[in-house]
């Protein structure tokens, strides 16, 4: 794109993506991964998150969310969080262990 970047090829981990409602949904029986929609990041400036309508989802490069810690405090496995439109709170993904996954182990 002229602005931003496309980013594709991401697995979600404890939902799935309905392309239909736009949206996070709950995973199908017996579905452990499913292919994430491309995502677009946009660039603004000095933009506040919303209150509610999004889930703030973290992107890990493998299924193995541990790594060793860097000097940022974050894992070497965490790559960024990126906000995923949803109608259900954000805790409601939280317990569900919700996460974009850059590879899969198999």
């Amino acid at each position: 794109p002229d602005v931003g970047c496309y980013i594709h090829g991401l697995f979600l981990e404890g939902a799935r993506w309905d392309s239909a409602a736009g949206q996070l949904a709950e995973s199908r029986p017996k579905e452990l991964y499913t292919e994430m929609a491309v995502i677009w990041l946009l660039p603004v400036p000095n933009r506040k998150p919303p209150e509610s309508g999004s889930y703030l989802c973290p992107i890990y490069k493998t299924l193995t969310r541990a790594g060793t810690l860097s000097t940022t405090g974050h894992s070497t496995n965490y790559v960024i969080a990126v906000e995923i439109p949803t109608d259900k709170p954000q805790k409601h993904w939280i317990k569900r262990g919700t996460a974009l996954i850059c590879a899969l182990d198999f």
